[in-house]
């Protein structure tokens, strides 16, 4: 995309609702950059203090669960199911994917929602709330819209129109409740490893690394992951299936990110459970959610199918993938 033009916040695009709602205020976007930049600044420590001290197995064992939990929370939750439906679940399990996806501390539900649909809606053209080509695509163009993608869009006054967007998870009293508790949930998110850590312990600095290790800094590591999917995965990697964007898989993120970096299956087929779809791409969301179809926890799943891929498929590339 060569042009920096957005477009207006009532272009309508087919619908009669504005893209954008009002403008976020000054003390929201305080908040954003708040919950943006501690957890940044506690990834930026880790270095050093985990060379001399501060460090122990248990602090390590409690930011790896909590870190896949939360982030199957985004993943599965906030990403495969609210925002395209890739299969179904009951009353239980969607609320408690609405509650792990809170914990992320990436915003409510209906926010992150949102924008992604708006995302897909307008990616990588005008509109699109964080494509790395908005500047144009030329080195440095790229090298400010890598910096838009991966988190300053954050910090500006837009806020995606939820009633355009998300208006069934508006129209859904638990979602509406869930997302409302965010600040609950993010003080869950970060006090629950502190507590754990303490516990176990028996001390004070038990709870203080488990704090550090398992709340902020896994927070941190797990943002940068999910950001990276809106800036490395629209600029480096491969791009094996047909789509209108510049999205792409990059298979060093397929692990820490769940799976969510075979990013241009997804663009090509957003409603599939599956974005590994190729012999040795690793997909732990869809393998969480495969089990939660076992379970009979989640039914009408959108797997992919070799016919689907075969439409979605470049001329160069053979699709290898099952629907399971």
């Amino acid at each position: 995309m060569s042009t920096s033009a957005a477009p207006s916040a009532y272009t309508s695009g087919g619908s009669r609702d504005p893209i954008l709602g009002p403008p976020r205020p000054r003390s929201e976007q305080v908040l954003a950059g708040v919950f943006v930049l501690i957890p940044t600044l506690a990834l930026v420590a880790a270095v050093p203090l985990a060379w001399g001290w501060g460090l122990s197995w248990l602090d390590i064992g409690l930011a790896v669960g909590f870190y896949f939990l939360t982030g199957f929370g985004v993943t599965v939750g906030y990403h495969r199911y609210f925002t395209h439906r890739s299969f179904k679940v009951g009353r239980p399990l969607r609320i408690g994917l609405a509650v792990a996806g809170c914990m992320a501390l990436e915003s409510d539900v209906i926010t992150w929602v949102a924008d992604h649909r708006r995302h897909h809606a307008f990616s990588d053209q005008p509109g699109d709330p964080h494509s790395p080509w908005l500047y144009g695509t030329g080195f440095w163009a790229l090298c400010k819209g890598f910096a838009h993608a991966h988190l300053g869009w954050m910090f500006g006054r837009d806020r995606t129109n939820a009633a355009r967007f998300a208006p069934d998870l508006l129209a859904d009293r638990d979602i509406v409740r869930i997302s409302a508790q965010f600040p609950l949930w993010t003080a869950v998110s970060l006090l629950t490893p502190a507590l754990l850590g303490g516990l176990i312990t028996m001390s004070w600095w038990g709870a203080a690394t488990a704090f550090f290790w398992a709340g902020l800094v896994r927070a941190g590591v797990l943002h940068h992951v999910t950001w990276s999917i809106n800036s490395v995965c629209h600029l480096f990697g491969s791009r094996p299936f047909r789509t209108h964007d510049r999205s792409t898989n990059f298979w060093p993120l397929a692990i820490p990110s769940m799976g969510e970096s075979w990013h241009n299956l997804h663009h090509a087929d957003p409603t599939s459970a599956r974005h590994g779809v190729l012999r040795g791409q690793i997909d732990m969301s869809a393998r969480v959610i495969r089990i939660f179809e076992q379970l009979g926890w989640a039914h009408d799943v959108r797997w992919s199918t070799p016919a689907r891929l075969a439409r979605i498929t470049r001329a160069t590339t053979t699709a290898e993938g099952t629907n399971r």
